[in-house]
């Protein structure tokens, strides 16, 4: 039984001056044209941008490396939709019959999505301060457990450690090309993992480097992956 969005507001400890756009924020593509998905585009905008501006605050010597690790273990699918789960938020999404049938409102993509699209509501409705606070309220809990101990390792290593945890083939390391003089040669690499379809390509002065940011952009990469909830970070 779908609840009424009035208790979730109050939940949350929000008041929209245009109730309307909660709602909205609530209601998934499947259950018609006029759904959340603009509001969750915008959510996911004001997401990053605000845990990037408390990262920094928070760790001031930490790297823009260290820096993105950190905010994508806080700003990815699972995270939101663990927020989602503690605010009951499934039992108010209005979903398409099909969905319904399906059990959509304990799908992560659906609930993570619906968490920021009602930080897009709040951001149209009472503008980026009142948005700011409400979602390092959110935050909270999961920003003070944050330190750098385990981020500060190198992006190769993660991303190995991380395949080793999930009992994964090693990532692949391929390059590409070299190309340039012989003392300013520039390095493209390719990395892949057998979790996803995707590869990434970075370039770099040294194979090294390439490798170390080519394994970057893959770590970030499963951590917005999308798919079902047992192949995901």
């Amino acid at each position: 039984m779908i609840k009424a969005s009035e208790l979730l507001c109050n939940q949350l400890g929000l008041q929209f001056n245009n109730p309307e756009l909660f709602v909205m924020a609530l209601t998934h593509r499947s259950k018609g044209a006029k759904n959340n998905e603009r509001l969750e585009f915008l959510g996911d905008a004001v997401l990053g941008f605000v845990i990037a501006q408390k990262l920094t605050e928070l760790f001031p010597d930490a790297s823009e490396g260290e820096l993105s690790r950190l905010r994508a273990s806080l700003v990815n699918q699972t995270s939101l939709a663990s927020i989602a789960r503690d605010h009951q938020l499934g039992d108010y999404l209005l979903l398409g019959s099909g969905e319904l049938k399906s059990g959509g409102y304990r799908r992560d993509s659906i609930l993570s999505d619906a968490l920021e699209s009602i930080m897009g509501a709040l951001l149209k409705d009472q503008g980026i301060m009142v948005c700011q606070t409400w979602i390092l309220r959110l935050f909270e809990e999961k920003l003070a457990q944050l330190t750098l101990e385990n981020w500060s390792k190198d992006p190769k290593t993660l991303l190995q450690e991380l395949m080793q945890a999930k009992q994964q083939e090693l990532p692949e390391y391929r390059l590409l090309s070299m190309s340039g003089l012989a003392h300013q040669q520039t390095f493209k690499v390719e990395c892949k993992v057998k979790l996803l379809n995707e590869t990434t390509v970075s370039t770099g002065i040294s194979r090294k480097r390439a490798e170390q940011a080519s394994a970057e952009q893959m770590l970030q990469l499963l951590q917005k992956d999308k798919r079902p909830s047992e192949n995901r970070l």
